[in-house]
């Protein structure tokens, strides 16, 4: 199935294994050592400043069962909804939304519940459905058709509406999702031997970003778990999804669909995401070398660039 897709692979990422070819092939000739080893690879973690945010109206969406933070950028362009991580809320994407702001979509962010300034969940029992959740959003701001970009947790929550609601999505860019709850054997069987026992207990930090961005860029590390910190304002468990996910589940997202993946993603290395994206009808995939479970956060240049080209391709408006 994977030769249906038009696969992509980021230009860094060949060029680093140029690299890693060149050094393989100094230790056959020694006269060439010192050449290769000089062909060192760009330090792709320099600090990136975070730019400002543009305007924004925020508020409190009354929707059925619970009430739900949200920032609106405006303006006429596509909509397009911001789904952040488990360890996240409408905080996260500092990076992100002046870039789609100025490539001029409507950006939305908003809180799941239990996190930051949307209602908490009172009982585990009864806890909602998210991606009900975000239909019920949608509907009570006046939007039809959008996009979404989804991160880590948030891809769940978008492939479930996506499941039942192609028709409302001109694309989605699903990035870093691990989907533990597939119930197909082989993927749950190639997903125990990528996590290891106590993986979900180590620190947020380490189990999100990835070690060459914590060893270079400290003051992003710091402010990641700030925000993680400042993320989860009460209880956020029992949520559940309207579908089961199975291959033929997948199989009923229709919309276009962009797969990102960080290469040194302990939760969703590429090859689970891309075992996933194989049973996803219209799906490209990029990756993003050396880097963790936070491509939004660790290369925002390259995570936004490739969102915008692949939207920009698949996003009409109306």
């Amino acid at each position: 199935m994977a030769d249906k897709h038009a696969w992509k692979l980021d230009r860094r990422l060949l060029l680093m294994g140029g690299v890693a070819a060149g050094a393989a092939a100094a230790l056959t000739s020694p006269a060439s050592v010192t050449p290769a080893m000089a062909a060192l690879p760009e330090n792709q973690f320099k600090p990136v400043p975070m730019p400002p945010l543009p305007p924004f109206k925020e508020g409190i969406a009354e929707i059925p069962g619970t009430k739900l933070y949200y920032r609106d950028f405006g303006g006429d362009g596509v909509p397009l909804v911001l789904m952040h991580p488990a360890t996240g809320s409408a905080l996260m994407w500092g990076y992100q939304v002046p870039a789609f702001v100025k490539a001029g979509y409507r950006v939305i962010a908003y809180s799941r519940r239990g996190y930051y300034k949307s209602e908490t969940v009172a009982d585990k029992n009864n806890a909602g459905q998210p991606s009900t959740d975000l239909r019920n959003l949608m509907d009570k701001l006046g939007i039809g058709k959008f996009c979404i970009v989804a991160t880590a947790a948030g891809c769940t929550i978008t492939l479930d509406f996506a499941m039942d609601h192609s028709d409302r999505l001109h694309a989605i860019a699903i990035s870093s999702g691990s989907l533990g709850n597939l119930e197909e054997p082989e993927y749950k069987k190639a997903s125990e031997a990528v996590r290891t026992k106590g993986l979900d207990e180590m620190p947020p930090e380490f189990r999100e970003l990835g070690p060459a961005y914590r060893a270079v860029n400290f003051e992003g590390t710091k402010e990641w778990v700030e925000l993680e910190h400042k993320a989860i304002n009460g209880n956020r468990l029992g949520p559940t999804n309207v579908n089961k996910f199975t291959w033929a589940t997948l199989a009923r997202v229709k919309c276009p669909t962009l797969f990102i993946a960080g290469g040194s993603d302990l939760a969703a290395p590429p090859t689970m995401m891309r075992i996933a994206a194989e049973h996803v009808a219209n799906a490209e995939m990029v990756i993003s070398p050396n880097t963790g479970h936070s491509v939004y956060w660790e290369q925002p240049d390259f995570f936004n660039n490739s969102i915008l080209e692949f939207f920009g391709r698949n996003t009409k408006k109306g």
